[in-house]
């Protein structure tokens, strides 16, 4: 009952924060509508792992692409990482959640690469699909067909564009990193990415148990590591850390 009081009182709320110091305390805005734990004050607690692979993967000049971005704590760690010569492109479908990469990409310092925000789902073609806006929480979010048993059912359903990544390739160079977070949709993803793939970026990806051995497949030149880039993945890891196994 308190959690779900939580998070009604959470919905349209906006806060400022700023990024740990290894990431120059780069400002973002954040809302505990995507997650409660966005009301925490140090986004160091948020989700460590994910900023610590940001850190050791993306490197100065690289191009990244964040497929399913939220509120962009990935992004612009990764935007900072990169720095000016880099050039990071973040795809978030939900509209308010894009406005809100938006207004994090205005206060881009000097330093860092540029992002642009594209509102858009991925998929394997080019479509209209339904995205749900998660009752509990968008990080959530999910489109139709898929989705956790964490979105406590759907608060609203919005149409919304789908494209391929390798027709994001048209427009914007191939990604040396590629994080994709899409709400158990990896593997229309992926299939929709064969020749990004054969470009062999580095890869942060959240893999369902159920889409395991897909992903896998579907990665198959690829080493398949947990967040700690030691320890072999198994299907019972959903944050997965692919690494090429070509140089």
């Amino acid at each position: 009952m308190l959690r779900s009081w939580a998070e009604k009182l959470s919905r349209g709320v906006i806060l400022k924060r700023h990024l740990p110091e290894e990431f120059h305390s780069r400002p973002i805005f954040v809302s505990p509508d995507s997650a409660l734990r966005f009301w925490r004050r140090d986004l160091r607690t948020v989700d460590p792992e994910l900023l610590r692979t940001a850190a050791e993967l993306v490197k100065p000049g690289d191009v990244v692409w964040d497929v399913g971005a939220n509120v962009g704590l990935f992004t612009f760690a990764a935007s900072v990482q990169a720095g000016k010569s880099g050039q990071v492109l973040a795809l978030e479908p939900d509209p308010w959640l894009a406005d809100l990469l938006r207004r994090s990409a205005r206060l881009r310092g000097p330093n860092e690469a540029p992002v642009n925000v594209l509102p858009l789902a991925a998929s394997d073609s080019l479509g209209i699909a339904n995205l749900n806006i998660a009752a509990r929480g968008r990080s959530a979010n999910f489109v139709s067909g898929f989705g956790t048993t964490q979105t406590g059912g759907n608060r609203d359903r919005l149409s919304v564009m789908s494209v391929t990544l390798d027709w994001l390739l048209k427009f914007f160079p191939v990604p040396k990193v590629l994080k994709i977070d899409v709400e158990a949709m990896e593997e229309p993803v992926l299939r929709g990415a064969r020749e990004v793939l054969a470009r062999f970026p580095k890869i942060i990806i959240e893999v369902a148990r159920e889409s395991f051995v897909e992903v896998s497949s579907l990665l198959n030149h690829y080493r398949l590591l947990n967040y700690d880039l030691k320890t072999t993945a198994h299907d019972e890891s959903c944050n997965i850390v692919a690494l090429p196994n070509v140089t």
